[in-house]
């Protein structure tokens, strides 16, 4: 009984640590996705997507990264775009850019991974969106999308703010816009960050070692020992891991830093955070959207095309010798997340910005008392929310044994 507590206790830590660690990258990536969403809009991205040319796909890429979201919010907008008529590649590219090609995904990577991690989900996302054209390409799924347009039922659009000078960005309606936009942005992803540091937090401190090693053939082995056998065994258990556990691209890096520091190879953890796409949540929503088939379709076309973009990443930096070293965050469990350092004053800097976003935010809604939905959640919310009060009451109870 006393290991357990003290266990629970080492895990609440960890997930706060993680968590306070990274505050200050989820506060600026979200305010900078904010800035750049409201300033362009949907509108504008869709008129430009209809074939699977060559300029779709870029313009697809282009305007998925900045309108860089959580997976959940990718589903709906490339819904919306594919409903519209942009092509289905196109629609990939967008989808694709706006879950890896991620400023705030970056940053948050960069504070628990290393510059490779970083490296690997910006080229990687580019190496993912080449992937699945050739894929699309190549297994001609016509009949697919036709089915799945035809299942469609439409979209609603979305209108930003038309910046004509710089003046302009004085202008309160701007900032009332960043700052809903923002706490969407939050909305949208507190639960999966909330559930997947804690789960961060519980793996490192209650499971061994012993089971990355079983479960990740050669886990803890140096790379350059690693047969490629072994690499590919991992690359492919890494999404497979991440299919149950429902977190999305934020949620995973903590535990992703966690995988890595249990000496899971570079092609896995990468396998795993590129897996926000094939998660149980995610497969469900596709279907409700266009149907089973095609669900499973993107499903399978993106698991093939992250399984080889993780291995190319792989193998082209270890042909330049650059493979990370898991020893930087092996002990990651042990750090002094708390201390006064450039973090700290990030973080206390960036939770005023957000404070008065905030406020921004619920004095717009006092003028908008009527406009709410009223309609039950879908059982899938219901479930993030029951699971989130969980991970909550964990965090809490965890917090107060190391207090008492």
């Amino acid at each position: 009984m006393t290991d357990f507590i003290g266990n629970w206790q080492a895990a609440a830590t960890t997930s706060l640590g993680f968590f306070w660690m990274a505050l200050w990258a989820f506060i600026l990536g979200y305010f900078i996705s904010s800035i750049i969403q409201v300033l362009v809009t949907r509108r504008q991205m869709r008129a430009v997507m209809g074939d699977d040319g060559a300029k779709s796909i870029a313009l697809g890429t282009f305007f998925g990264f900045i309108s860089s979201s959580c997976s959940f919010a990718a589903l709906a907008t490339t819904r919306a775009l594919f409903n519209k008529g942009a092509a289905f590649t196109a629609s990939m590219a967008f989808m694709l850019a706006s879950t890896n090609l991620v400023i705030e995904l970056g940053f948050v990577i960069a504070v628990f991974l290393s510059w490779q991690f970083v490296l690997g989900e910006y080229l990687g996302g580019f190496l993912l969106i080449v992937l699945a054209w050739l894929f699309v390409k190549l297994t001609r799924p016509q009949q697919l999308i036709k089915e799945a347009r035809d299942n469609e039922q439409g979209a609603a659009d979305e209108s930003g703010y038309d910046l004509r000078h710089w003046a302009d960005v004085t202008d309160p309606e701007l900032w009332q816009m960043v700052a809903n936009r923002y706490v969407m942005e939050w909305q949208m992803v507190w639960k999966d960050i909330l559930i997947g540091f804690t789960v961060a937090g519980l793996i490192s401190a209650f499971v061994p070692s012993e089971f990355f090693t079983w479960l990740f053939q050669g886990a803890g082995a140096s790379s350059a020992d690693l047969s490629f056998w072994q690499v590919l065994q991992q690359t492919v258990v890494g999404p497979i891991a991440a299919f149950f556990t429902f977190i999305g691209s934020m949620g995973n890096i903590p535990l992703a830093a966690v995988l890595f520091g249990e000496g899971v190879a570079f092609a896995g953890v990468m396998a795993f955070i590129f897996s926000d796409l094939v998660v149980l949540p995610v497969l469900r929503i596709n279907a409700q959207y266009y149907g089973w088939k095609m669900a499973l379709y993107i499903a399978a076309m993106l698991f093939t095309c992250l399984v080889v973009a993780s291995l190319l990443m792989h193998y082209g930096l270890a042909a330049f010798d650059s493979l990370p070293d898991a020893s930087s965050v092996q002990d990651i469990a042990e750090r002094d997340h708390f201390k006064l350092n450039y973090g700290f004053y990030l973080n206390v800097v960036g939770l005023l910005v957000t404070g008065a976003l905030i406020l921004l935010h619920w004095r717009h809604q006092q003028h908008d008392q009527g406009d709410h939905d009223h309609g039950g959640a879908p059982l899938g919310t219901r479930l993030m929310l029951g699971l989130s009060a969980l991970a909550a009451l964990w965090l809490i109870i965890g917090a107060l044994l190391n207090v008492l």
